[in-house]
């Protein structure tokens, strides 16, 4: 969204004009579509707002990229140009999030807390069927955090079957129920969150995988096939 001119305002029309004309420019390179909010911008100059709607439709601000006249103005701020001539700058203000509580609060909202596998808190979640593989399942998140993956040992006591739904409860997206078979192979049996059961892998090649998915922030559609990230 561009916010233009509010009626009341500091700086010339003059700079308005090219001022929103530059934010505009921008995204039309980048080929994003926008429509304009008339009157919306800062007294101080226009902006881009990202405006995101909340789980019941109410449109909230959160990221902006807004042109400032005033405080250069205030400070007193010159440069030389190339023409060795001073002129005053304009300053760009830029708030990626907004205000980070309310953007989280959003996304939390909108996911139900069920978030993508790149934005989990914990990625993966390791379910040792006994003791004598619960060394094996901590080298698997040693590997997996130094791949900066967020990986963690489910060390509870509690029967299989309540460590799985545990899992599903706090929606981790990969949980792997790992027994003594998983040790002797080197691999380990997956199961998503939003795939169901996926079958055995070795370690490397799941991580790896894992790993891909995380960089490239996107989904697994299925083992082995790792969506292409869009441009």
């Amino acid at each position: 969204m561009i916010s233009t001119r509010p009626e009341k305002s500091v700086g010339s029309d003059q700079i308005w004009t090219d001022a929103t004309a530059a934010l505009k420019g921008a995204l039309d390179e980048l080929g994003w579509e926008y429509g304009v909010d008339e009157g919306g911008g800062a007294f101080y100059g226009p902006k881009i707002d990202l405006k995101i709607k909340d789980a019941i439709g109410r449109t909230w601000q959160c990221s902006t990229v807004q042109c400032d006249f005033n405080l250069p103005d205030r400070f007193d701020l010159e440069y030389v140009s190339a023409e060795g001539t001073r002129e005053r700058p304009i300053m760009v203000h830029r708030a990626i999030f907004g205000s980070i509580e309310r953007f989280f609060g959003i996304l939390i909202e909108n996911c139900a807390g069920d978030l993508p596998f790149w934005l989990a808190p914990t990625q993966m979640k390791l379910l040792p069927v006994t003791d004598a593989v619960y060394d094996y399942c901590k080298e698997v998140a040693k590997k997996a955090n130094r791949m900066g993956l967020r990986v963690e040992v489910d060390r509870g006591n509690e029967r299989l079957a309540k460590q799985i739904r545990n899992a599903e409860q706090s929606r981790i997206p990969v949980m792997s129920v790992v027994g003594m078979k998983e040790l002797e192979e080197g691999t380990l049996a997956v199961r998503s969150r939003k795939l169901g059961d996926l079958g055995s892998f070795a370690v490397d090649d799941l991580l790896a995988e894992l790993k891909q998915c995380d960089t490239d922030a996107v989904e697994m559609t299925k083992m082995g096939a790792v969506p292409e990230k869009e441009e």
